[in-house]
């Protein structure tokens, strides 16, 4: 097949031409790639990005390019950019009710008495955490209920882990008086 412009391309890989769509495959794959490895972090699932927007291409279901609104390798970008914020949305559910899973097994196991326990502490808590400032809330439900490291929720709300491990070590602190305060020990 001939070069052509992306423009063309594109157009033939909506009348279903497998060779556009190769063609098209090769000169963005290595650019797709680094674009989406720079938000996933991992080869692997930057070439499951890159696999799907070529997945979306193919069934049209990207969205359609059109030249009036930017150059079609920015329009390409943006469908990989989205693309890559979906694929890490459906790890992180994952990776939550993988957390969630782990939680009710190691609860099933416990005695009945333990369960009822641990859930009022973990009414108590919820209830304290109100007290936090809400960036102090929104770390200790990542590290604590949701089970994300400092490091991960470092990159994931794209602060400096050290800033991540004070807003933790603040809430804690918080946390132990406002319990403390609940309980009748006034330190």
């Amino acid at each position: 097949m001939e070069k052509m412009e992306d423009t063309e391309v594109y157009g033939q890989i909506l009348k279903k031409d497998k060779e556009a769509l190769e063609q098209l495959y090769d000169k963005y794959e290595k650019l797709l790639f680094s674009f989406a490895l720079k938000m996933v972090r991992s080869p692997e699932s930057a070439e499951e990005v890159v696999q799907e927007v070529m997945m979306k291409l193919w069934r049209g279901s990207g969205g359609i390019y059109d030249e009036e609104k930017g150059k079609f390798s920015s329009w390409i970008l943006t469908m990989t950019r989205n693309t890559s914020i979906d694929y890490l949305r459906k790890q992180n559910r994952r990776q939550e009710e993988e957390v969630h899973q782990e939680m009710e097994l190691q609860d099933t196991q416990a005695p009945v008495e333990e369960i009822v326990e641990w859930k009022q502490q973990r009414e108590r808590i919820k209830e304290a955490m109100t007290s936090l400032k809400q960036e102090q809330q929104h770390v200790i439900e990542m590290f604590y209920f949701k089970g994300y490291s400092q490091k991960m929720i470092a990159d994931k709300i794209n602060i400096p882990l050290g800033t991540v491990k004070g807003r933790i070590r603040l809430a804690l602190k918080h946390l132990k008086s406002e319990l403390a305060m609940e309980r009748g020990d006034w330190q």
